[in-house]
């Protein structure tokens, strides 16, 4: 019968896998017992997972090319973090007594990958503003990611990011005209990313500066008052038509004329560094022109579903072994594999 040498057969504990992928153990073990009649320990099927994700590595680097034909010009990296919560034996610095600002659950982060190919979608500044403050309706032809393919662990940012390189020399070829790398403005990442990846283009995620500006607009004029979303408005413009310089210079001017103690002044302050620390990647004018994707919808999108909605799940509480092997085995569910 070509049994393993467990007990269990490759086809349950394979059921038992993908349902454990979308779901709690517990949960999925009950579906499994409701639809066969067979009761399995949850250790098991742990094990399973351990001993399959091991798999993954290799798997993906034999992984065959994808198709030209089937590319898009553009090469696209993503990277972002999310934290898991951890079981307490896996946490540093444990206390006796939480003091204040401690929080009861300590998470470590999990670095999330993704690579793709697209298709240029050029746009203007003005139409970027217009879809950001909902005056046009979404356009239906834009162009959708090739060949997406996401992962995420625990094993720190120069493993992960090793792994995207990886990834993005596998699919780098002939249709490749153009290679953009996309974060948000987390210092070590982008490093880390800039190293691992050095013939690809930084770009600072625009959706990550546009809650910026909007904190700006709240310190001077408050959540209610109209004349807010017209400040945020004209300085995503400018932001956008790679003015960048004028809108420091400007959050400078007016940080200046208000009290050195004043709220609204360490925000402005805040935010004119962010946007100096950036600049060098905020040459929107120039993406926008050459068709480029200058937001991280992708891997946030990572974060959320192959990260947070599995291992947030009530009650949750991770080993980073337990959480890793999870992980990899989610990701080659979620990428068809």
């Amino acid at each position: 019968l070509s049994l393993p040498a467990r007990c269990y057969s490759d086809l349950l504990l394979e059921s038992a896998e993908v349902l454990s992928v979308d779901g709690a153990y517990d949960k999925s073990l009950e579906v499994l017992s409701r639809l066969l009649g067979v009761s399995v320990p949850k250790r098991a099927v742990e094990t399973g997972v351990a001993e399959h994700s091991s798999l993954v590595q290799a798997f993906y680097a034999q992984q065959a090319p994808v198709p030209v034909e089937e590319e898009g010009p553009i090469l696209v990296v993503q990277a972002d973090g999310k934290g898991v919560p951890m079981v307490r034996r896996e946490t540093a610095d444990l206390k006796v007594r939480r003091g204040k600002g401690d929080k009861k659950t300590r998470k470590k982060e999990a670095i999330a990958i993704a690579v793709y190919t697209i298709a240029p979608y050029r746009r203007s500044p003005q139409e970027v503003v217009n879809a950001l403050f909902k005056k046009d309706q979404p356009v239906s032809d834009r162009p959708t990611p090739c060949h997406k393919h996401i992962f995420a662990s625990l094993k720190g940012k120069p493993a992960n990011l090793q792994q995207l390189a990886e990834w993005a020399t596998q699919r780098d070829g002939p249709a490749i005209q153009q290679r953009v790398a996309l974060t948000d403005g987390a210092e070590a990442l982008q490093d880390q990313l800039q190293t691992k990846l050095s013939n690809f283009t930084l770009v600072l995620d625009f959706i990550h500066v546009d809650e910026y500006l909007w904190k700006a607009g709240t310190a001077l004029y408050g959540e209610t008052d109209p004349h807010r979303a017209v400040w945020v408005e004209t300085q995503l413009l400018d932001l956008l038509s790679s003015r960048t310089t004028q809108v420091i210079q400007r959050l400078d001017t007016k940080a200046k004329t208000l009290g050195p103690r004043s709220q609204a002044r360490r925000v402005l302050q805040q935010v004119a560094g962010y946007l100096r620390r950036n600049q060098t990647h905020m040459d929107y004018a120039t993406y926008l022109q050459r068709g480029w994707p200058i937001g991280t919808g992708v891997i946030e999108g990572v974060c959320r579903h192959l990260v947070k909605d599995r291992m947030e799940l009530s009650g949750m509480r991770w080993t980073k072994d337990g959480a890793n092997a999870l992980l990899a085995l989610r990701a080659v569910n979620e990428n068809g594999d």
